[in-house]
Order: structure tokens, then sequence, then C-alpha cells
């Protein structure tokens, strides 16, 4: 057809979403290559004249955003809109995920070394993860993945745009021994039988939440730390010795 970028301009601004290049050739009856080159144009269109939205890619499809030069005129208009920001422990959760995906509950829990339930919901619920399937092991637990959500909010085409990280010299070796394809079954039959409840009840609570109550609710365990939980312990070892001496 003609004019076929210009259909694919009103495509995407009335989507407000990613649409894949495969899609919009369906739609617009051409093939792929056809579609890549009007989006080229359309981009090489918007950057010379200055416009105020651009095309960015995501996941082998396109989404038209504001540029962000613009942002302050149209925080002006729209007001700030913050949404709460992530605690440290699901920005640690997020980058597992990111990195060892498709990945389970109890793999994610066998890096951090600490329950990860309420850091995983919470992801779930602002859409930067989502699950993808299950695992064939004991169990069958649900595996996770990054979301368009998730590319988008991090300047992302592709979870390969990811920069390369030696976990290594981070001191994070587990990081390499941890993936659905190298771990062993036993290691999920013990990791994952204690995390098969939660991934139950985390559905249970999704489903009965609406609103994002889940994330709430969970949300406790990611203030506790290895460190705390360390020092707790020392703590009750050292009044049970003072009991035996006083006695």
């Amino acid at each position: 057809m003609e004019n076929i970028k210009y259909a694919i301009e009103g495509i995407l601004f009335a989507a407000g979403e990613p649409v894949k290049a495969a899609k919009l050739a369906v739609v617009l009856d051409t093939d792929i290559n056809a579609v890549r080159n009007a989006v080229t144009d359309l981009k090489a269109e918007y950057n010379l004249n200055r416009r105020g939205f651009n095309i960015i890619d995501i996941n082998d499809g396109y989404q038209i955003c504001s540029r962000p030069e613009y942002y302050a005129y149209i925080q002006e208009i729209l007001g700030e809109q913050r949404n709460q920001p992530l605690s440290n422990a699901a920005m640690e959760a997020l980058a597992i995920i990111a990195y060892k995906q498709p990945i389970t509950r109890g793999m994610i829990e066998k890096i951090r070394g600490v329950n990860s339930d309420g850091c995983v919901n919470r992801l779930y619920e602002r859409g930067l993860i989502d699950e993808c399937g299950r695992l064939d092991a004991p169990g069958r637990p649900i595996l996770y993945k990054t979301t368009d959500t998730f590319l988008r909010c991090f300047g992302l085409s592709s979870p390969q745009e990811l920069p390369e990280i030696d976990f290594n010299n981070l001191g994070l070796s587990a990081m390499n021994d941890v993936h659905p394809d190298q771990i062993s079954v036993d290691d999920l039959a013990a990791d994952e039988f204690n995390s098969a409840g939660s991934d139950s009840s985390a559905e249970s609570s999704r489903t009965a939440s609406g609103n994002g109550s889940a994330a709430e609710t969970g949300g406790i365990s990611e203030n506790v730390s290895s460190g705390e939980i360390s020092a707790a312990d020392d703590t009750a070892q050292a009044e049970n010795e003072n009991n035996c001496e006083e006695k």
C-alpha cells in the first residue's frame, strides 16, 4: 500500500504499546523488510524535524514515545507522575532475572541467599517480569522473564543489549552456577520443594488483590538480609551461653 510509513505511524500512535514488526507486516499486507525500512524513514523524519516524539525498538517491535528533551514541558502539563521506587532487594532480584532468564523463584533465592517472595511479587505487579512457563522438574516451578516494560524503562531494545558483567570479579560466582539448563535435579528437588508453596500462594494473592496489595503483603521479606539473620543467631547463642554460666 502507499504511504505505508504513515499507516505504521497511526497504528503505533493508537496502540500505545509495542507492536511487533511481523504483526505490522501482516496487517499492512507487506513484508517485514518493508516495515523496517518505513520505520527507519519515520525515525529519520522525526530526527530531522526534531519532532516531539520518536520510535523506539523493543523486542522486534516498535513503540512511539515522547522525546526526553521535551520531558520538562510534558511534566508541566501532566504533572510529575512517580511510582514508588523499587527497593535495593527488588532491584537485586530484577538484575538476577534479567541476566539469568528464564529463571525460577528458587534459583533466585539460591543466588541471593534469602527469601525473595516479596521481591518477585512486586516486580510482577509492576509489570517488569512475567511468567513464561514452568520448568520440567519436580514441582513444576514457574519460570520468570523480563517484559517489554522492563526494556522500555531501561532503554533497551532486547535483553541481549544488557552490558556484560564478570560475576567472578564481583564475587558473584553463584550467578554463573545457576541456570535452568545447568542446575541439577537434586538441587531443584531441595530448592523448589521449599518454594513450591510460595508460588501457589503468590498466585492466589495476586488474584485476590486486584490492586497490587500482594506486593505490599509480600514485601516484608525484602527488608531481611542475611547479615540481619546472622546477627540474630549470634545474639541468641550468646544469651544461651550466659544462661549456662549462671546455672
